[in-house]
């Protein structure tokens, strides 16, 4: 690897903080499509930015346990159900073609579009209208984090892409409480993803610590500043970029599918 790819790697893992500390989500969506991009095969990419993810979800759980804001019992409800079915993800990365595996990441980046208006619009929702969950707390704390962790394994995602709007839309949380308690998930998740990955031989430990170094700084600072930002500002921004991103990434997707043609 050479000095540019390093460097490469730290701003990757930097901006991939950002938007884990923003919107509680692993900032896999930064760090795979980057690292398909230096080279590395999609099941390394996801392996690798697992090990990443541990290491921005910790120091962004941390930041917000320092500031109060990290609550261990939502954490858990979820966690324990995303922690069990994280192997099933995993499992499956190793078998299913990589043409396959980036299509998906491709449109799990597209309703990504769709989920950030979404959560806006539910956090004004349960704002103003202070109406209880319409379904089983319980059962849908186990669909939530089910769901979270299968993500989590398959895509190298920490699975907040799902777990937060599910938490609005589903247990009538606030939406920087399904944030937070997100981030914290993401930590148990992305431990069991490495974990699956290590055993599998997947994971680039050397790159995957640098990106998870430039996370750290990255997460830190959004969970500090970026917050007073205009919520319309970022959402716009970042609805841009995922579009911009997923259209890379099936074009990704068509180029492995040609090689196995």
């Amino acid at each position: 690897m050479n000095d540019f790819s390093w460097l490469i790697l730290v701003a990757g893992g930097l901006i991939s903080g950002v938007i884990a500390g923003l919107l509680g989500i692993g900032g896999g969506i930064i760090t795979i499509p980057l690292l398909v991009t230096l080279g590395y095969t999609p099941v390394q990419a996801i392996a690798t930015s697992s090990l990443a993810i541990v290491i921005t979800s910790i120091s962004g759980s941390i930041q917000n346990w320092w500031m109060g804001y990290f609550d261990f019992k939502r954490v858990i409800y979820l966690g324990i159900p995303a922690f069990l079915t994280t192997g099933i993800g995993v499992y499956f990365a190793n078998k299913i073609p990589p043409y396959i595996i980036l299509f998906s990441f491709g449109i799990i980046l597209l309703a990504n579009i769709y989920l950030i208006d979404l959560r806006k619009q539910l956090a004004s929702k349960t704002e103003n209208e202070n109406t209880a969950p319409a379904f089983n707390p319980l059962l849908t704390k186990l669909g939530t984090g089910g769901a979270a962790g299968i993500l989590a394994g398959l895509f190298g995602l920490g699975g907040g892409t799902i777990m937060v709007p599910l938490q609005i839309l589903l247990l009538g949380e606030e939406i920087k409480v399904a944030i937070q308690t997100s981030l914290g998930v993401i930590v148990i998740t992305a431990l069991a993803a490495c974990t699956g990955h290590t055993l599998e031989g997947n994971i680039l430990f050397f790159q995957g610590i640098i990106l998870g170094c430039g996370g750290l700084i990255g997460v830190q600072m959004s969970t500090r500043t970026l917050p007073k930002i205009p919520d319309s500002v970022v959402s716009f921004a970042l609805r841009i970029f995922l579009g911009i991103l997923s259209i890379y990434i099936f074009w990704e997707a068509w180029i492995n599918y040609q090689l196995i043609a």
